[in-house]
């Protein structure tokens, strides 16, 4: 539908129009352009803040789904049994670690790009941070095989069920971060344009970040502690 634009009080000599009533603004026009040099930009854009506030508030739901899980996890691990049996976590897990630490830096670093409207060093640095947040995926992937052949597998007992369950969790919601850096590195607005979407991106990343390092040593405790 369209908006409704501003009426001024003055009537323009030679205007044709109504009284009241000023001529056709080209800056309202779809394709803005024309005579006027109008901008192009759409006539509504959501508030600069959504998409920040919208992650912020996204976030509080991850938090308490794996706040319900580590509750779980005490819960369980209390109750003890003989078919509570901890195991050795694979090293691989050491790296992954360091992989997406490092994924923290290449993203700040991105942006800094961005904000210095360097478009070329801006995507350079997003790809990577896509490329290392697929590599720990993948490296999770092989701790989960190694684990697999160590005879450590999802129903083998509750601790085995947990790391499973945690790591799982944590890589589908990576998963998503991946996809949003993907999505955002082949598009091609203004950089302008680009600024709060990955702020917002940047934040979801850095909880996920932060998330697996607090997932990694709580388990890492939780099993050897």
């Amino acid at each position: 539908m369209p908006t409704v634009p501003a009426i001024e009080i003055v009537e323009p000599a030679g205007s044709g129009g109504g009284p009241g009533v000023p001529p056709p603004d080209d800056n309202d026009r779809d394709h803005g352009g024309g005579d006027s040099g109008g901008d192009p930009e759409p006539r509504y854009s959501p508030p600069q803040g959504l998409s920040v506030t919208g992650i912020i508030v996204g976030l509080a739901g991850v938090v308490m789904f794996f706040s319900a899980l580590v509750s779980a996890f005490i819960v369980r691990k209390g109750l003890g049994g003989v078919d509570w049996r901890p195991f050795e976590f694979p090293r691989i897990l050491w790296l992954n670690t360091l992989i997406l630490l490092a994924s923290s830096f290449t993203i700040v670093r991105s942006r800094s790009f961005l904000l210095a409207n360097d478009a070329k060093g801006f995507r350079h640095w997003w790809v990577v941070t896509a490329i290392l947040g697929l590599f720990f995926v993948a490296g999770q992937l092989i701790a989960w095989q190694q684990l697999v052949d160590a005879g450590v597998y999802l129903a083998e007992n509750p601790a085995s069920s947990f790391f499973y369950v945690f790591t799982a969790a944590h890589g589908l919601h990576l998963l998503g971060g991946i996809v949003a850096l993907v999505a955002v590195a082949f598009r091609k607005p203004l950089l302008r344009k680009l600024a709060k979407p990955t702020e917002a991106i940047s934040i979801y990343w850095h909880f996920m970040d932060a998330m697996w390092l607090f997932l990694f040593f709580f388990l890492l405790a939780g099993y050897h502690g």
